[in-house]
């Protein structure tokens, strides 16, 4: 859904290469499976924009780029709903080592770029906040740390 704002989000920063392994950019349904690894029954039974999606596109990425965290972002920046989802929708993935692999709804407003960069925004917030309370258990749920699923 960022087509991979996140990553050139995070390499803007000075020292990036010491935390950024690299990335999937996976647009197309199709490709979140392929290079993902996104299970094709996922995809089948909760679609391409869903909460189960961004965990396995977390999951995803951290196997793929062998890194310790991984963060999926899917979702509809418009200009039409996708999926029967309205434009705004957002679900942002992360997998921890040893705190699991869980997922953030999110309702956004404003145009494709603003959707899209508030996406960023949350995706990185949500890295933050987790990095700022080391140890803490993931509910299981799906829901994310110190959240209500």
């Amino acid at each position: 859904m960022t087509a991979g704002l996140l990553s050139a989000t995070v390499a803007d920063v000075p020292g990036a290469s010491a935390v950024l392994r690299g990335g999937v950019v996976v647009y197309a349904t199709d490709l979140k499976h392929e290079l993902a690894g996104v299970p094709p029954e996922v995809l089948e039974r909760h679609g391409a924009v869903s909460a189960e999606t961004a965990r396995a596109l977390a999951s995803g990425a951290a196997s793929r780029c062998g890194a310790d965290v991984g963060i999926g972002l899917t979702g509809v920046a418009g200009p039409d709903e996708q999926e029967g989802q309205p434009v705004g929708t957002v679900h942002v993935g992360l997998c921890v080592p040893g705190r699991g692999v869980w997922s953030q709804r999110l309702e956004l407003t404003g145009d494709r770029r603003r959707i899209r960069e508030g996406a960023c925004r949350a995706a990185m917030d949500i890295l933050l906040d987790v990095a700022r309370v080391p140890g803490e258990a993931t509910s299981g749920d799906g829901s994310a740390p110190g959240q209500a699923p």
